[in-house]
């Protein structure tokens, strides 16, 4: 049985584009309200409209939980959050991609897995989502004391730029009196006393117990041979990044879990974007790579271990004499040599999509699992926001077993070309040469035999699966949302299920046949301005999905305005958008400025309809990283 979403237009050009004159010149444009049919969280399930909170800059960030940018954006508002409390309200508006994440438990748990501490609006329909005009995961919208929206910035790195406007808004607002400080309306959820919380990946050891990552309590437990008794802890199980003993060790959010030749363990330490090491027998944690910054475009990507910043680093699996990383916040693979002390890109272009070929030209999404096949001659990879299995070999070629793209995705058993997945972190090696699935989305656990190219489920109704290890003949589940191991023995014949297949639930944009002008709008923030001191500073890359789609215009190129000419016969798609900038501060007594990158991907389903807009327009706002 198959699927398809309803995919009506997102709402109009011009919407977008009165967003961003807001953004310029504070245009006085009255935010729409917040409706969004699964209701709010964190507020002691109380429903908030905009003008209960007029006085206060409101910020709304729409995120999806399997974005590994917005996550990101969650951490950059912390310290803003806290520092800003009695006059900022922030409001997680839930816009979901996948089917899973428009189930109202799923938004609650992963509020909680990644401990989001302001009000969030859960709106599986995207109504709110259109009401704002949103064209990507993560945007944030900033709303002035009097209810107008003065900002609009998509993709992750605004946080400074945020503050500054905060700060210009407190002011204006207390000298106009317009501005209200005091308690926001967040209210905290009961904790709840589990032995894990959110346990992200697991490690058999020797004698039969398991080393398993707490993921949201920012810690590593060794539990015995029945995966329920604790043994010990690692880590204090408080955020943060130092190295000590059992109890003095801090974590972020660790995920993946790897022998290294020497019989410590990596950990990939997610949002610590460092990989760390566990000695066993002493309880001590050391910082193998990573220096605790995130990586933008720009820095380098390869060096001292130490001295290389990386960027969400989910899984992590030894192969062919390297240590391998999922970075699954730049869409790359990354390895680490212990003897020379060194890290480097080992695959993927920083683009996200999915593009098979030698490993520096491939394009991966979110890459989050990785296992070594029996034979030890490929590296299986869970490639996550393509809901895709894909497999990188000893010669460094790249190639998709099961997957067709960012936007399809199911539970669909069968060939391989016609098989779907749904947002899957986690991958396991079996004996045989196949392996196993943590289908995540889908909440099962699915089989790939590369032999037959037919894929299989073995089991359903386990929830977030997000890994599985092979003991014993026995697979042993990482059921995250339900906060334990579950063990499976393997079945003889795998479970049937009806299938189902989907694309994503964002309304495609209705665009008229002939020539598309597609514009990137970018404002250089506050005190910026375009870096052209040593030649363009914009760089602007498209492609399609079909690649057929587009007649004209796709590849690379330095301005970020261009005329797509849309093929004949295609009716539907997806434009794949990348831009970048580089702004520096206009300083001129600063001989040598502060200088910036800003980048964001962009999916923008379409479809060709006569009455279709013309004109394409996406919003590039600052990234404040220093380059």
């Amino acid at each position: 049985m198959g699927h398809r979403f309803p995919r009506g237009p997102v709402e109009c050009a011009q919407a977008a584009e009165v967003l961003t004159v807001g953004m310029a010149t504070r245009a006085r444009v009255r935010a729409p309200e917040l409706i969004g049919k699964g209701g709010w969280l964190n507020t002691g399930d109380r429903q908030y409209t905009l003008s209960e909170l007029r006085g206060r800059v409101v910020i709304l960030d729409f995120w999806t939980f399997c974005c590994v940018n917005c996550l990101h954006v969650l951490d950059e508002l912390r310290e803003l959050e806290e520092k800003h409390r009695d006059t900022v309200v922030i409001i997680g508006v839930h816009s979901p991609k996948f089917v899973h994440e428009a189930e109202h438990q799923a938004v609650v748990d992963a509020v909680e897995r990644y401990e989001v501490h302001h009000p969030v609006l859960d709106d599986p329909e995207l109504a709110t989502w259109k009401q704002y005009a949103v064209r990507a995961w993560p945007t944030l919208v900033v709303i002035d004391p009097e209810g107008y929206v003065v900002a609009q910035h998509a993709g992750e790195g605004h946080a400074h730029a945020i503050e500054k406007l905060v700060e210009e808004l407190e002011a204006e607002h207390a000298a106009k009196g317009t501005l209200r400080r005091g308690d926001g309306p967040y209210v905290a959820p009961e904790p709840v006393a589990t032995h894990l919380r959110f346990p992200g990946k697991a490690l058999p050891l020797a004698d039969g117990g398991f080393l398993v990552s707490d993921t949201t309590r920012h810690r590593l437990v060794e539990l015995d041979a029945d995966g329920e008794t604790v043994r010990r802890h690692f880590g204090a199980g408080e955020r943060g990044l130092a190295d000590g003993g059992p109890g003095e060790a801090r974590f972020s959010e660790p995920q993946g879990l790897a022998f290294l030749p020497d019989g410590r363990v990596a950990v990939a330490d997610t949002v610590n974007h460092a990989v760390r090491a566990l000695d066993l027998a002493t309880g001590v944690t050391t910082t193998l790579a990573g220096t605790g910054r995130q990586w933008w475009q720009g820095s380098p990507t390869d060096g001292p271990a130490r001295e290389v910043d990386l960027s969400s680093p989910w899984d992590v699996a030894w192969f062919a004499d390297r240590l391998w990383i999922a970075m699954a916040g730049v869409h790359q693979l990354w390895t680490y040599d212990p003897e020379a002390g060194v890290v480097q890109v080992a695959a993927g272009t920083t683009n996200e999509g999915l593009v098979d070929g030698p490993a520096a030209e491939a394009w991966f999404a979110q890459p989050s699992g990785l296992a070594v096949s029996a034979d030890g001659e490929r590296l299986w990879i869970a490639d996550s926001e393509s809901s895709s299995l894909r497999h990188i070999d000893r010669d460094g070629h790249v190639r998709t077993d099961v997957g067709t793209g960012l936007f399809d995705f199911g539970h669909r058993d069968g060939a391989a070309g016609q098989a779907l997945l749904q947002h899957p972190l986690g991958v396991t090696a079996l004996p045989d040469g196949s392996v196993a699935i943590s289908d995540t989305y889908n909440h099962a656990l699915r089989r790939y035999d590369p032999v037959s190219g037919e894929v299989t489920t073995l089991a359903t109704d386990l929830r977030e699966p997000s890994d599985a290890v092979l003991v014993d003949g026995d697979l042993v589940v990482v059921e995250s949302a339900r906060h334990r191991l579950t063990r499976l023995r393997l079945p003889e014949e795998a479970v049937r299920v009806p299938d189902q297949a989907h694309r994503t639930r964002r309304a495609a944009t209705e665009i008229a046949p002939g020539t598309l002008r597609l514009d990137v709008v970018f404002q250089a923030p506050a005190g910026q301005k375009l870096d052209t001191r040593y030649g363009p500073s914009t760089r602007l890359l498209v492609s399609a999905t079909p690649p057929e789609l587009l007649a004209e215009g796709s590849g690379a190129g330095t301005d970020l305005g261009r005329d797509l000419v849309l093929a004949d016969g295609f009716t539907e798609g997806v434009l794949h958008v990348s831009a970048m900038a580089a702004s520096c501060d206009d300083d001129p007594a600063n001989e040598y400025p502060a200088c910036h990158v800003h980048q964001q991907d962009w999916g923008v389903p379409v479809r060709v309809t006569k009455d279709g807009t013309a004109r394409l327009p996406l919003v590039l706002a600052g990234m404040d990283e220093q380059g």
